[in-house]
């Protein structure tokens, strides 16, 4: 007879993928505010390493936060090269 040993307390049991935390969506957080920074500062830097990093969260790491995440640092990029068009020709 054969037993197994866990790290789990007696009586429970694991079913499935293991719950996920706020950490897991660490990229996508990130790839968000520097999509919001990018609106004001260095759309180029900041929205191109924010469309990046939440390109690799949902390819790579499948954080449910990460089509969000796209979609803001992209908004970032063109509304802060935008932005920047308008102020540099007044």
């Amino acid at each position: 007879m054969t037993t197994h040993h866990s790290n789990q307390p007696t009586g429970q049991q694991s079913y499935g993928a293991p719950e996920r935390t706020a950490t897991d969506n660490v990229l996508s957080i990130i790839a968000m505010v520097l999509g919001v920074v990018a609106l004001l500062f260095l759309p180029i830097v900041f929205g191109v390493i924010g469309v990046v990093l939440a390109i690799v969260a949902k390819a790579v790491r499948h954080e449910r936060l990460a089509v969000p995440a796209i979609v803001v640092a992209a908004v970032g990029l063109i509304g802060g090269m935008l932005l920047g068009a308008i102020v540099a020709s007044a």
